[in-house]
């Protein structure tokens, strides 16, 4: 829930030293992306020290606090109903960055007294590289964060205001695609005042690498899933949402928005049955490595092509359902095995998603065809077998889904 921002900066750090320099000195354009709904706080005069090192100067962070993820829990129901409401179409969740701003008003005023900056760890690295003065955020994060107005892109200040939300933290809002600055120093041997896009949201980045036709649906299992697809031209979501529906309007390009079924139970369900198993033949004194677990339990459900079993695997909740948790029924004794129980949940994981954004709705919109993404899903066959089933749509695989590539090709359509 909550992440170490020096550690994410040594990796990122260790990526751009592995690229071949030759290529990073041809670089004049950098595109950001990065996960949503997170802040990280920090010092404006000391976000992070410049140093010279072997690929070149890189920067370390300072005075800057850990990164507070998405999947964040500390705002509970009750607490975000004591919160005054958005003008935003996007329901307020725990784990989005003004949520978690008033947990520490509330909770810990002191710890906001230490900075005077705030981001998504994206801004924080553009903020950085650029040494911007006040961090700057796309439409794509400032929705993400909650109390954002995306038909007029701004900040819902006067709300904020009266209730005594620390409002200098707010980052300045640009639009997706637009130029946040130039690198101040030649970052990994990259050429100095070379042109740094506004960080941009991962899902988006993912969907851009690869949807090119507004009758394609795509759909993403890594950590969390989503199934999302394009909406028409003109398009504009309702002023006000409906906090029990499913479905969430992204702001995207070029004013246009994605419907996006947004589950936070993915391969992250996958993850957390496995390490029950480990746990399990833990206690029973026995030693299996995690990995080991996962080609075991993979192989085994293969060998079933079929269980009675139900798994609902809303472990982690649903922002639109939060206290709804997971349950399994139709429990019979021949479906015990490991293979039945791993076939169960992962058809689970896809049925969970449907029921988010419904076949007919997706018939509805003219979608004719699904593309498969993410990191659960190209490791998982079974998961893979259980989306064709579920979906009467042709699904292609191996598509370069990726937030990394879907920023670089934002920088490059709009050089």
């Amino acid at each position: 829930m909550e992440q170490n921002v020096q550690r994410i900066i040594r990796a990122l750090n260790e990526c751009l030293a592995a690229l071949p320099q030759q290529q990073l000195q041809r670089v004049s354009h950098i595109g950001i992306s990065g996960q949503m709904h997170g802040i990280v706080f920090w010092k404006r005069d000391k976000g992070c020290k410049w140093t010279e090192s072997g690929p070149g100067p890189t920067f370390e962070p300072e005075e800057v606090s850990h990164l507070i993820t998405w999947q964040d829990s500390r705002c509970t129901p009750t607490f975000l109903s004591s919160l005054p409401l958005p003008q935003s179409h996007i329901s307020l969740a725990t784990g989005f960055g003004c949520a978690t701003v008033y947990w520490y008003l509330k909770k810990s005023p002191d710890f906001l007294k230490s900075y005077d900056a705030a981001g998504t760890i994206h801004d924080y690295v553009v903020a950085m590289l650029c040494d911007l003065r006040k961090p700057l955020m796309s439409v794509q994060n400032a929705a993400s964060w909650g109390y954002f107005n995306s038909r007029n892109k701004s900040w819902n200040t006067d709300i904020l205001k009266e209730s005594g939300f620390p409002i200098h933290l707010l980052p300045e809002v640009g639009d997706p695609g637009s130029i946040a600055g130039r690198t101040v120093s030649a970052w990994h041997r990259i050429p100095k005042g070379a042109k740094v896009g506004i960080a941009l949201g991962d899902f988006q980045c993912s969907v851009y690498s690869c949807l090119t036709e507004r009758t394609d649906a795509v759909l993403n299992i890594s950590t969390s899933a989503q199934l999302t697809i394009s909406m028409p031209p003109g398009f504009q979501p309702p002023e006000t949402p409906d906090p029990s529906s499913a479905v969430t309007y992204f702001p995207y390009f070029n004013g246009d928005y994605l419907a996006v079924a947004a589950s936070l139970n993915g391969g992250n369900v996958l993850a957390m049955f496995v390490d029950m198993v480990a746990r399990w033949t833990e206690e029973l004194g026995l030693q299996v490595q995690e990995s080991a677990i996962y080609t075991k339990i993979i192989k085994a459900a293969l060998a079933q092509t079929n269980s009675k079993l139900s798994i609902h695997p809303t472990i982690f909740g649903e922002r639109h359902v939060p206290d709804q948790l997971a349950s399994v029924s139709n429990i019979a004794v021949s479906d015990l095995s490991l293979g039945h129980v791993t076939r169960a949940l992962c058809r689970g994981i896809v049925e969970n998603l449907c029921s988010m954004l419904p076949v007919q709705c997706l018939l509805e919109t003219g979608v004719r065809r699904i593309l498969g993404s993410g990191s659960a899903l190209a490791r998982n066959e079974v998961l893979r077998q259980e989306v064709e089933r579920v979906f009467p749509f042709p699904v292609v695989y191996g598509k370069d889904v990726d937030a990394a590539v879907g920023a670089a090709m934002v920088m490059f359509h709009r050089k």
